[in-house]
């Protein structure tokens, strides 16, 4: 926080996180309408903002005056004031500011090479909003421009210098996320048009020639509302020197097309009347979006402004005082976003600031290559975990919370009503765990992947592997991710060149630790539901220093539902029962994703693993039993058993029965348990457990592919995945906040909260059956059971005025749609029809037990 890259304004009117058009159509009062892409310290002051939101205008009013709700953005802020000559008409010239705000986005946010691309969500690395503002006694002008990461699934891992290795992590998933991205830009801005500033390395080819694609599929959907323009930038440097890139830019036809039909906003300075509102916005990257961004977004907005000036003062377009204070600005903003993203200041920035290339400019640019390749790789890391503290974003944070009777009181009452605003359809899950044995593929995976030809296409694929690699020293402390890549590109192969193939489908994820490795598909007409995909590992061997043992996780969000899949590689060795219950223990106690989010926080819990643990007989007993398909007895004496059902570990967690043979250890390539000098014991190492209400296991087995010594277990799921809807979700929320809020005269909000709770909790108390002495209904209060007239009456009054099937006092009882409401209130108003006064039926005759002989 210190770094002097955030920014906040004291007054509140005034909100640095939006853009003037938002400001100037914010209504009056408004403390908290900001843009929360850009504010960093929303985290931190969510529960506030949410308590503000709940309280009366004049309260709002006050809280605010007090200014204790600070937003703060991150990026740059730069002001000069400067004197335009002006007609001869009393002498004095036209004082104007000029102002340049740049807001870093903080939905992905982080250090260049630890975060690089988009996520699920469509939010990019490095995505800045810059905003120029030239403002006079007549007019302020707004003219906005963005930056940010190429918005595929993109990263650079290990050591990078100056030749940077890429690697596009999910070629056929990004599509959607790439739409999602500039579907959030669309809806923001109007028209988007990129400007690719990559070049023709190798690294940046890849990059190029994978956007353009994307983005030319994703034109189907947006049509001339985005378009693209390539432009070399290393490449018009190198033919023509810095000072033709303005000269170049000036002459691409798409470019200046685009700044005439996106233009600025304008807004009268007295009025504060909005008079035309920019269009669209350029989008601008480059592989940083640092320095030649910089270069180029600094360009356009002097393109920009010479049309506003060219409409107003033609004179200030050759005003030079102007034009540096214009070239200062963005060269200190080329600085201050480079420091925030890469630890140095900008590259080229002597040009900004001069328009002229110089000696003393290139040796800067030296030095800040030489110290951004030493800090990026050794001093980023803690900025990137101080990064996310700030934005919550680390596991095992927890917010703040405000204590808040009425709106705990609604969550309640939601999550109990869940199913008046929200469906469910299913889906099939294919569970998948092999220990491999450092073995390449070398056999069909058919029989493993598709073992029921009656049984339709699953919807996802969740393979865990272990011993990808051989569990060598070397291998432990630098894995080579080889191994990995030729098992993916198998199963892709696998899964598309299967017979009668009716589906396509792509890698969602993968991850490795050392030989564990879990790999995640899907259908390829499902990414676009699937969100929030993240992966994560850890290491259990030498008390968790090592990677030969441990666990991967990949968790994802398909609709409303979470799913958490896990593959592990527990300890070995017959007899280390405690030492692989530890292990459990760890990784279900320390295995973390973003924001805080544990194993346990999922709806559904899958393990595919080999969990080691073995069965307690000896081999003569086991393997005799093992042959003849006799599985009670090794059942009783299996470990995991015994330790689930002890609730020593895997506690809460179910599996399917076991009807195949132990799947441990085989002479590799045969039916034959091992035959070696250890001569080991047959056991179920690789099991596959599940926990979640959601799942409905179908198929529980083996395949017999013998490319290891061990043999593949596979699982099938059903799973009801549950679709909400946010419309009426709010709208719910709203009836019942307003049915809580709202008192009658007399009536205390008390005893109203404590209705809403009881209501919500009630659990209807039947009285005892009967036995041989006493019959439930024959109490003093009504003995044989008569119930007085007047008191039956009453109770059928009772309940003709109230749902039977419905505990809740809420007005939306049997649905949340306004149409329900309107016919239940219409059914309020008619009279009610008369009826015939009946006699109460006879109580039922006294129990009698006849005891028999």
């Amino acid at each position: 926080m210190s770094s002097g890259s955030f920014y906040y304004a004291l007054d509140s009117q005034w909100d640095l996180s939006s853009r003037l058009s938002h400001r100037l159509t914010k209504e009056p009062g408004d403390g908290t309408s900001f843009d929360e892409r850009f504010v960093w310290n929303e985290y931190i002051a969510r529960s506030l903002l949410d308590f503000r939101e709940r309280l009366s205008q004049r309260e709002r009013d006050e809280l605010d005056q007090c200014h204790f709700i600070i937003l703060a953005i991150q990026g740059y802020v730069g002001i000069n004031s400067m004197a335009l000559p002006m007609p001869p008409t009393d002498g004095k010239p036209s004082i104007a500011t000029l102002c340049l705000i740049s807001r870093l986005g903080s939905k992905r946010a982080g250090t260049r090479f630890n975060t690089r691309g988009v996520d699920d969500d469509g939010h990019c690395a490095n995505f800045v909003e810059t905003e120029i503002l030239f403002s006079t006694d007549q007019h302020c002008v707004s003219y906005v421009q963005v930056r940010g990461s190429v918005p595929l699934f993109w990263e650079q891992q290990g050591l990078q210098t100056f030749g940077q290795r890429i690697q596009i992590t999910r070629p056929h998933a990004s599509q959607p996320a790439f739409e999602r991205h500039f579907s959030h830009l669309t809806e923001e801005y109007g028209g988007v048009h990129v400007i690719n500033l990559l070049g023709t390395k190798e690294n940046e080819t890849i990059l190029t020639s994978a956007y353009a694609g994307h983005l030319q599929l994703a034109r189907s959907v947006f049509g001339e509302s985005l378009g693209i323009t390539h432009f070399d930038f290393h490449n018009a440097v190198r033919l023509g020197g810095h000072d033709s890139v303005p000269r170049d830019l000036r002459r691409i036809e798409s470019i200046t097309d685009h700044v005439d039909q996106y233009g600025f906003t304008m807004a009268d300075s007295n009025t504060d009347e909005m008079v035309t509102e920019q269009k669209g916005v350029f989008r601008t990257n480059c592989l940083d979006c640092l320095d030649r961004t910089n270069v180029v977004q600094d360009i356009l907005s002097r393109l920009t402004l010479e049309q506003y000036m060219l409409l107003v003062r033609r004179e200030w377009v050759h005003s030079n005082v102007l034009w540096a204070y214009h070239r200062e600005l963005w060269a200190e903003n080329g600085d201050a976003l480079s420091r925030i993203y890469a630890g140095t200041g900008a590259l080229n920035t002597s040009f900004t600031r001069t328009g002229k290339r110089t000696l003393g400019g290139l040796l800067s640019d030296a030095t800040k290559s030489v110290s951004r390749a030493y800090i990026n790789n050794f001093q980023d890391k803690g900025k990137q975990i101080a990064i996310d503290m700030l934005l919550g974003n680390m596991s095992l944070q927890k917010s703040v919370t405000i204590f808040d009777p009425i709106h705990d009181s609604v969550r309640q009452a939601l999550e109990q009503r869940l199913s008046e605003y929200s469906t469910t359809k299913q889906c099939t899950i294919f569970v998948g765990t092999w220990n491999l044995n450092g073995r390449p593929p070398s056999e069909s995976l058919l029989p493993w992947l598709f073992p029921r030809e009656s049984v339709s296409d699953p919807d996802v694929f969740v393979l865990g592997f272990q011993e990808i690699v051989p569990l060598t020293a070397q291998q432990i402390v630098q894995t080579d991710p080889e191994k990995r890549r030729i098992w993916e590109a198998r199963i892709l192969e696998t899964l598309e060149r299967r017979p009668n193939k009716k589906s396509s489908y792509v890698l969602l994820r993968s991850e490795q630790l050392v030989g564990t490795a879990l790999f995640v598909l899907a259908k390829a007409e499902l990414t676009p539901v699937i969100r929030n995909v993240e992966a994560t590992s850890r290491k259990t061997g030498l008390r968790g220093m090592s990677g030969n043992k441990g666990a991967v996780g990949i968790r994802l969000q398909y609709h409303d539902t979470s799913f958490c899949f896990l593959t592990a590689h527990l300890a070995a060795g017959h007899s280390n029962v405690d030492e692989r219950n530890a292990d459990y223990r760890t990784i279900n106690n320390d295995l973390h994703f973003l924001k805080g989010k544990t194993i346990t926080s999922h709806d559904n819990i899958i393990w595919a693993a080999d969990t080691n643990y073995r069965i307690d007989l000896d081999n003569d007993t086991v393997r005799p039993l093992a042959e003849a398909d006799d599985f009670d007895t090794l059942v009783s004496a299996d470990q995991l058993k015994q330790v689930m059902d002890a609730r020593i570990a895997f506690a809460g967690y179910e599996e399917g029965p076991l009807l195949f043979r132990p799947t441990y250890r085989y002479d590799l390539g045969t039916d034959n348990y091992d035959t070696s000098e250890k001569y080991r014991i047959p056991a179920w190492t690789d099991r596959i457990l599940y926990r979640g209400h959601q799942l409905d296991l179908a198929v529980y087995a083996r395949a017999e592919l013998k490319g290891s010594d061990h043999r593949p277990v596979f699982a099938l799921f059903r799973a009801d995945v549950r679709i909400i809807d946010t419309a009426k979700r709010a709208a719910l929320s709203q009836i019942l906040l307003d049915s809580v809020v709202s008192t009658a005269p007399g009536e205390k909000l008390d005893e109203k909260l404590a209705a809403l709770t009881i209501s919500l909790n009630h659990q209807h108390d039947f009285p005892l059956p009967s036995t041989d002495d006493a019959a439930w209904w024959n109490t003093p209060e009504y003995p044989n059971g008569v119930l007085p007239l007047p008191e039956f009456n009453a109770l059928s009054e009772l309940r003709k005025k109230k749902n039977p099937f419905d505990t809740s006092d809420s007005p939306l009882s049997s649905s949340p749609t306004s149409s329900d409401e309107e016919l239940f209130m219409h059914a309020l108003s008619l009279p009610t029809p008369m009826e015939p006064t009946r006699k109460p039926p006879p109580p039922p005759p006294p129990l009698r037990i006849t005891k028999s002989d």
